[in-house]
């Protein structure tokens, strides 16, 4: 199992309050899978997510990546899972304004101590033909549309060949027409082997994965597969 969630909590001391954002979550998550997360605002997904990304660490409870125990691991292990084994997409693309496509994609690569120069180019230059970008890779993010922005930011994402995909409302700043292209892209790398998941309060973003969670104050309300979603 690449993923298994065990009695996770998550508390939050607000002043005298204390908020339980995760309350007693189980899950698990096979290698190809494609998962939606869905709630309302509030409802724990961000907080779930920012777990799965080794961002945050739970109250309690544990969280098994790839048959490894990280709630034990240090600040240095935990910054290089999410350096070699997590891909992130956020909404606003998080670029280098100043640098090319092809740099933004290299980074995860710079402080890798079996990467060359010449590697790194070489896997940006793959990577970004993966995401039909090909053509782009010399352009500064300006000079790219908020659709090829997002394909930067998925190559960057894949450049390290990384166990999870990780989403979060990868859509939320593009239109419908470019909405539709970047998950096209999302159910071509799932087809290919990535296992992938979406952050979204979206039906029609969820509707194309294969099993959508769905979460209400920190608890799992239901876990249940797409019927006509990518599964088929």
């Amino acid at each position: 199992m690449l993923i298994r969630l065990n009695e996770i909590t998550k508390i939050y001391k607000v002043g005298i309050e204390h908020i339980h954002a995760l309350d007693g979550i189980n899950l698990e998550i096979g290698e190809n899978e494609y998962v939606a997360i869905m709630g309302p605002s509030g409802s724990g997904k961000s907080t779930l997510m920012n777990l799965l990304g080794c961002l945050d660490r739970a109250t309690s409870g544990t969280y098994e990546l790839a048959g490894s125990n990280t709630t034990r691991l240090g600040a240095g292990a935990l910054a290089r899972i999410r350096n070699q084994q997590i891909g992130f997409v956020f909404q606003s693309f998080e670029l280098l304004p100043r640098v090319s496509a092809q740099k933004n994609v290299e980074l995860p690569l710079i402080y890798s101590r079996n990467s060359t120069w010449w590697s790194r180019r070489q896997r940006a230059k793959n990577v970004l033909e993966r995401v039909g970008l090909t053509d782009r890779a010399r352009h500064r993010p300006n000079q790219l549309s908020g659709g090829e922005r997002q394909r930067v930011a998925i190559a960057r994402a894949l450049i390290s060949n990384p166990s999870i995909l990780l989403a979060d409302e990868p859509t939320g700043n593009l239109d419908s027409k470019t909405s539709e292209d970047i998950l096209a892209l999302f159910d071509r790398l799932y087809q290919e082997g990535q296992t992938i998941i979406l952050v979204t309060h979206e039906e029609s973003v969820a509707s194309h994965t294969a099993r959508i969670i769905r979460m209400k104050d920190g608890k799992i309300e239901s876990d249940e597969s797409v019927i006509g979603g990518a599964v088929e």
